[in-house]
C-alpha cells in the first residue's frame, strides 16, 4: 500500500524496517493473550527498549539514539501498522522532552542513562484530574516546600502505566491559585521516583477500561519528595507540559496513521478474499468505496502529521499543526476501523481476527489525550480569532 513513507529517507526506511521485524515476533496471538487477562506487555516492552527505539529522543551524550520527533513518530506508527499496540510505552517518547528541555544537568546525567538502557521506566504521567480533567489550570493536587523536601497531597486519574514505571512527571500546584498574577503560574513539575513513594505516601489503584492499557488512579498523602525532584523553576510547569504536549500528540497522530494503516490493509485483504455470489466482495463499490475512502483519508492525515513533526523539530510554536495532526489522525483511525468492521461483517467482531481488538483501541483517541471538542476550541480561538467558546 504505497505512502508517504515511501518518499523517506534511507535511514527513515532502515528504522521502520527494523521496527517491523522486531514486531513479527510479537504477533496478534501474542495480543490477544495479553488483552484477554488484561496484562501489562512486558516482554515486548522489554524487546523494544533493548533495540534501542524507546531512547530514540534521548541524545547520544547519555546512551540514546538522539533521532528526530520525525524519526520517533516512524517508529510508533510502524509499531501500529504491524499490529501491535505501543500504548504500553509510547509515554516514555514524549514525557522525555520535559525532561530533556527543562531539567536540570544533574537530572539528565542521574536518570536519561539507566532510562536509556533499560534500567529504569519513565512511563507515568501525572496530569489529569477526576474534579478537573482537561482543565489543567484546575488541578487540585498540591507539592508545598517544606525545608529540603516538599510534600505532595491530591489524586491523579488516567495515569497510565503507574504500577509498570518507575518514575513518574507529576504536575501538581505549588501556589495557591488565588495568589497568582496568571492563572498559568503557579504548577511545577516533579520526577518522582515511584519505587520509593509506593507505600510511603503514594498508593495506585488499576482501572479496567474497553481496552488493555493498564491505566489508573493515583493518591498521594502526605507523600516526602526532595527539592531536587523539581524539574525546571517552580512555578512554571504548566508552560513545561505544554511544549510536551505537542510532542505527545504528534507522537499519538502517527499511532494512529499506524492503526488505520493496518485496518485498510486488513480491510483490503479480506475484500480480496472473501467470495459471495460468485465473487470477490471487493468488486462490490458498497466494499470497496468504504475502503478507498478511508485510504485518501488516512493519506490526508499522514502529510499533516509529518508536516507537524518537521515544524516541530525547526522550534517553532506547532499548538496549532499538533491539535490537527491529533485530530485528522484519529479521525482516519477510527473511520478506518469502523470501515474495517463493516468489511468483516459478523467475523469483525470475533477475536481471532483481532479487528474488533484495533476497533476498541483506535476509540480511544477520540477522547485521549485530548478531545476533539477542545481541539476545534483551540482552533476557533487561537488560530481562526473567534471569540472562547468555554
Amino acid at each position: 500500500m504505497q505512502s508517504l513513507a515511501d518518499h523517506e529517507s534511507d535511514e527513515l526506511k532502515e528504522i521502520r524496517r527494523a521496527v517491523r521485524a522486531l514486531c513479527e515476533n510479537f504477533p496478534g496471538e501474542y495480543w490477544r493473550e495479553k488483552d484477554r487477562e488484561n496484562l501489562y506487555p512486558t516482554e515486548f516492552v522489554r524487546a523494544l527498549t533493548e533495540a534501542g527505539f524507546l531512547a530514540a529522543l534521548i541524545p547520544e551524550e547519555f546512551g540514546g539514539s538522539g533521532l528526530t520527533l520525525t524519526a520517533a513518530a516512524a517508529i510508533m506508527e510502524e509499531i501500529q501498522a504491524s499490529g501491535c499496540n505501543g500504548s504500553a510505552c509510547h509515554a516514555q517518547m514524549y514525557i522525555m522532552n520535559t525532561l530533556l528541555r527543562h531539567g536540570s544537568e544533574e537530572q539528565k546525567r542521574a536518570y536519561l542513562p539507566r532510562i536509556a538502557s533499560g534500567e529504569l521506566r519513565l512511563q507515568a504521567f501525572g496530569v489529569t484530574e477526576p474534579t478537573s480533567g482537561t482543565d489543567t489550570l484546575s488541578l487540585r493536587t498540591t507539592a508545598v516546600r517544606d525545608s529540603d523536601h516538599y510534600v505532595v497531597n491530591g489524586q491523579k486519574i488516567w495515569t497510565s502505566r503507574a504500577e509498570h514505571s518507575d518514575l513518574m512527571l507529576l504536575l501538581a500546584r505549588t501556589t495557591p491559585r488565588d495568589q497568582v498574577e496568571r492563572k498559568v503560574d503557579g504548577l511545577s513539575v516533579f520526577l518522582i521516583d515511584m519505587r520509593e513513594a509506593l507505600g510511603n505516601g503514594m498508593t495506585i489503584k488499576p482501572i479496567r477500561t474497553m481496552m488493555n492499557h493498564s491505566t489508573t488512579e493515583v493518591f498521594f498523602d502526605n507523600l516526602k519528595i526532595p527539592a531536587s525532584a523539581l524539574v525546571g523553576e517552580e512555578g512554571k510547569g504548566f508552560r513545561y507540559i505544554l511544549s510536551g504536549m505537542n510532542a505527545e500528540r504528534i507522537l499519538i497522530a502517527a499511532e494512529c496513521i499506524g492503526d488505520a494503516k493496518w485496518l485498510i490493509e486488513r480491510a483490503t485483504a479480506y475484500a480480496r478474499e472473501r467470495q459471495l455470489f460468485g465473487h470477490p466482495i471487493g468488486r462490490n463499490q458498497g466494499v470497496q468505496f468504504p475502503i478507498a475512502r478511508a485510504y485518501a483519508q488516512m493519506r490526508a492525515a499522514e502529510l499533516m502529521v509529518y508536516h507537524a513533526a518537521k515544524l516541530y523539530e525547526s522550534g517553532v510554536n506547532v499548538g496549532a499543526e499538533a491539535n490537527m495532526a491529533k485530530m485528522l489522525a484519529a479521525d482516519a483511525s477510527w473511520a478506518a476501523a469502523d470501515m474495517c468492521v463493516q468489511t468483516h461483517g459478523g467475523f469483525g467482531f470475533a477475536e481471532e481476527y483481532d479487528v474488533e481488538r484495533k476497533f476498541r483501541e483506535t476509540r480511544l483517541y477520540q477522547v485521549a489525550p485530548i478531545s476533539t471538542n477542545l481541539i476545534l476550541a483551540y482552533l476557533g480561538e487561537h488560530v481562526l480569532g473567534l471569540p472562547r467558546s468555554y
